[in-house]
């Protein structure tokens, strides 16, 4: 089992997009990249925290590779955006992926990389190392399945979730 963590934007719709695919074993949204410990999703929220939403994604490499777990994240949001996606502005909701080790961080670079041929303009995905990765309230967790119906799952996650689902069908479950 690997893991990786990665911010985009809202941890909801990562968490979305991460679990329909095969070989995601987990998926847990969090805060991590801030200096305050054990921080809420109200202090997050106000910007003030230094955190970002972020994502694990732990997964089976042998049934998904990390490169692809790389390349839906940076299919899924805009990482020309600085600090904000969409309508979701502040730090917190920054691009950024949070390396374990100098392999991934190799990895991560390749896969910003890889990004910068088919986004026009800067990638600004920020590349730090991971430093205390604290989950979120319970709420949080596979937020798009128990609020199916909510407005923002419907206005932002479902297009993501579709578009993944088009661009890497054979990874779908």
């Amino acid at each position: 089992m690997t893991s990786l963590v990665v911010a985009g934007g809202c941890f909801w719709c990562l968490d979305a997009v991460y679990r329909t695919l095969r070989g995601v074993r987990e998926v847990e949204s969090g805060y991590t990249g801030g200096a305050t410990h054990n921080p809420t999703y109200e202090q997050v929220s106000l910007g003030t925290t230094g955190h970002a939403e972020a994502v694990r994604v732990d997964f089976d490499p042998e049934v998904i590779p990390a490169e692809v777990i790389l390349n839906v994240f940076f299919t899924l949001h805009d990482p020309t955006q600085l600090n904000r996606q969409g309508a979701d502005v502040g730090t917190q909701y920054r691009s950024a992926m949070f390396y374990a080790s100098e392999e991934q961080r190799e990895m991560m670079e390749a896969a910003r990389d890889r990004a910068a041929e088919w986004w026009p303009g800067e990638i600004v995905t920020q590349l730090v190392p991971l430093g205390e990765f604290y989950r979120a309230e319970e709420y949080h967790q596979n937020f798009f399945e128990k609020n199916p119906n909510q407005g923002y799952c419907l206005a932002v996650a479902v297009p993501k979730v579709n578009k993944i689902r088009a661009s890497f069908t054979e990874y779908m479950r």
